[in-house]
């Protein structure tokens, strides 16, 4: 019984929906509200209700200067030898991050290539090595 006492109310509910949407249909039909109107492009991409002026000179563009995808990087040979500072190191598991200096790239360090023992924020100098998982700094000395 309960089950249906719900679908009644589902019911009910329903068919309010439905006459409050035919009382607002008539009431903007009534006040001369349009429920589509056209919306316009301006040159800078922004939306606008008027429509754009024909006898205005539009902008040539040049396709081939567009762009569609990312730009390559190009090789730039960099000193083998980099510099940054250590992000985290933990010295009982044996394994830290080292942020380069002028990439902002984070590295893996782990302490068999550790040349002297290192901390958090010390400044060091490492060579970046291919690892099994990426890439990872190698031959890691502290800069005094």
């Amino acid at each position: 019984m309960a089950d249906s006492f719900g679908k009644k109310e589902r019911e009910k509910k329903r068919q309010k929906r439905k006459k409050d949407k035919a009382e607002r249909k008539k009431k903007r039909k009534e006040e001369g509200i349009k429920s589509e109107e056209f919306m316009y492009l301006d040159e800078d991409g922004n939306l606008t209700s008027t429509p754009p002026d024909p006898t205005r000179k539009k902008k040539k563009i040049d396709p081939s200067t567009i762009e569609i995808s990312v730009p390559k990087k190009e090789d730039v040979e960099l000193d083998p030898i980099r510099q940054g500072k250590v992000k985290f190191f933990n010295a009982e598991k044996g394994y830290g991050f080292i942020i380069d200096r002028d990439t902002q790239e984070s590295y893996y360090v782990h302490a068999e290539s550790l040349e002297a023992p290192i901390d958090a924020y010390d400044i060091v100098s490492f060579e970046i090595s291919e690892g099994p998982k990426g890439l990872r700094a190698i031959n890691v000395k502290l800069v005094k």
